[in-house]
């Protein structure tokens, strides 16, 4: 029997000062994965960087965005028959043991989806927003209706997922609002999906494009076309 293949999906935009150490980083834990930087239109150095690192490229002509981006390593991933795909940020803040954890709760096989919550766990938040914090919340609740399971982190880009989940997600995979959505349609195709605390730590270079304003009109936003969904397919 062989062993299970796994790709390591990163998405990255104008991530040069941090993708390297994150692959790096990633390889010291898992040194027998493959990764994967989705080079989303980046105009620096991103991915001489992660060649250099060890990476695979997938360079996008242009900036697509996250979904978008993901969903064409879930593509890549499935056209090279990968028996699981993890997925992690390409700016570093999800700490590289939390891969271990989401393999190790994946090889129960009891569920298809393993989400990793930085709100599970006295160690994951590092200090998320208090109106991040709680625009995440309403809509984590919100998800926890639809699913029928508690969920903590609607947003989370720390997750494992195998071959089922794998093929599903390239062929269907939400570019607007990626992760939240992503939940409801793995749900809705009876996928099974849980969460297990994650570690996250803070970026070390650069910021990021959401701000707390912008997190809120999100948040906002991502529930509105959940709940529109809804009510279009029960009409």
């Amino acid at each position: 029997m062989r062993p299970e293949r796994i790709l390591v999906i990163l998405p990255a935009y104008n991530e040069e000062l941090n993708i390297a150490r994150t692959v790096r980083d990633i390889l010291a834990h898992l040194p027998a994965v493959d990764i994967l930087v989705v080079n989303d239109g980046s105009s620096d150095n991103t991915s001489a960087q992660a060649l250099k690192a060890g990476a695979n490229i997938l360079e996008l002509p242009y900036n697509v965005g996250i979904g978008a981006a993901v969903q064409a390593g879930f593509q890549f991933a499935a056209a090279r028959d990968y028996d699981i795909v993890l997925r992690n940020d390409g700016d570093g803040q999800h700490a590289p043991e939390n891969n271990r954890v989401l393999l190790e709760r994946l090889a129960a096989r009891d569920v298809d989806v393993v989400i990793g919550s930085r709100f599970l766990g006295p160690r994951g938040d590092y200090g998320t927003p208090r109106l991040r914090r709680l625009g995440s919340g309403i809509l984590a609740r919100l998800l926890s209706a639809i699913t029928r399971q508690r969920v903590t982190d609607p947003t989370s880009g720390c997750s494992a997922y195998n071959r089922k989940a794998i093929r599903l997600l390239a062929r269907i995979y939400p570019h607007d609002y990626p992760e939240p959505e992503a939940i409801v349609i793995l749900h809705r195709r009876g996928l099974r999906q849980m969460e297990v605390p994650a570690t996250m730590t803070p970026r070390r270079h650069g910021q990021s494009s959401i701000t707390p304003l912008r997190s809120v009109y999100y948040m906002i936003k991502v529930i509105l076309a959940i709940v529109i969904n809804l009510l279009r397919r029960k009409a």
